[in-house]
């Protein structure tokens, strides 16, 4: 009962509570081992059942896709997305990648705080992307990691899927509620997929819990039961809304925070990404070379391609960390 009723609760909050994908049960869905899992269930169905497709991600993304879909076999592409000079989203570029893709591709795509860049489309940009993948008969598959994290208003960060879902697309979605609801040792998370009618949601559903079953049965059920609970009780889920506007808030204010003492240090770089950016990672844009430099000299870690959480930035720390990244990147 605690599946599905977190099923429809995430389904409800991908896609609005008003629209009629639960009252016609259009979805398909299982609860997932976080967002990791949801998306593997997607890519051993994506294998399944369309054997000649590949996967095309955005260049860069989380490093463990990759892993994911070349574990279960399916091709791996990738698109243009991040413009390393102008520490923005390459929109031309990506356009042209889904154009210039065969007909009916997958695509995988970050709804909100783009995982590492913090570079999220507009909402016209990610209209043109829709009207696009319909002429094409793409697939987009949203990975929902962070809802809420982006603006701090958990609706208006699905307002990419919801542009999508007006334009008639079938969806697939991976959620996580690991950074959302803090239930990192409890991995709870959901896969859905919106189908063309109810007949089609019924067989696709049992295709899901037959791979599913495979490989783990089905996920622990104490942080199903604790989401399910959140999700579906009005009150509680409203102290959600509140938490994490005020985690994001507390992230955006860190932002401004660094941005404004690496300002201070007389850097003679241009530092506005960091506040354009958003969510939970900053991408500075910085070597291998001052990376290394961060970590050995001032015990600053961040992964090889420069991405560090803004969580852990603190009132405390922000100034050590901009004094920091200042000394390695001035010119010598």
């Amino acid at each position: 009962m605690a599946s599905a009723t977190l099923v429809e609760e995430c389904v409800k909050l991908v896609y609005g509570r008003s629209v009629n994908v639960v009252k016609e049960k259009r979805f398909a869905g299982v609860p997932a081992l976080s967002g990791t899992g949801a998306c593997r269930l997607f890519a051993e169905f994506q294998r399944n059942f369309f054997p000649e497709s590949a996967i095309y991600l955005p260049d860069p993304t989380w490093t463990n896709h990759h892993n994911i879909w070349a574990n279960a076999h399916v091709p791996v592409r990738t698109f243009h997305y991040y413009h390393p000079h102008l520490r923005g989203l390459d929109f031309a570029a990506l356009i042209d990648d889904v154009k210039n893709a065969p007909d009916g591709s997958f695509f995988l795509l970050h709804p909100c705080a783009h995982n590492p860049t913090g570079i999220d489309p507009t909402e016209d940009q990610w209209s043109e992307i829709s009207n696009l993948f319909k002429m094409k008969n793409h697939f987009p598959f949203f990975d929902m990691a962070y809802q809420g994290l982006a603006t701090g208003d958990v609706d208006k960060d699905a307002s990419s899927i919801r542009i999508f879902l007006e334009d008639g697309h079938l969806i697939g979605c991976a959620q996580s509620f690991t950074k959302t609801m803090g239930l990192f040792g409890h991995r709870t998370g959901c896969l859905s997929l919106l189908c063309a009618d109810r007949d089609q949601a019924v067989r696709v559903k049992s295709q899901l819990q037959r791979i599913a079953g495979a490989i783990y049965g089905s996920p622990p059920v104490h942080g199903i039961v604790l989401l399910s609970t959140i999700l579906g009780d009005q009150a509680l889920k409203s102290i959600w809304f509140k938490e994490v506007k005020a985690m994001a808030s507390r992230i955006q204010s860190m932002r401004a925070k660094l941005r404004e003492r690496l300002e201070l240090t007389g850097s003679s770089l241009n530092w506005e990404h960091i506040t354009k950016q958003v969510g939970m990672f900053w991408f500075p844009g910085l070597t291998p070379e001052q990376v290394d430099r961060l970590a050995k000299e001032f015990h600053v870690y961040m992964t090889p391609d420069g991405r560090m959480s803004m969580a852990g930035v603190t009132t405390s720390n922000v100034r050590y960390l901009a004094n920091a990244v200042h000394e390695v990147t001035k010119c010598r």
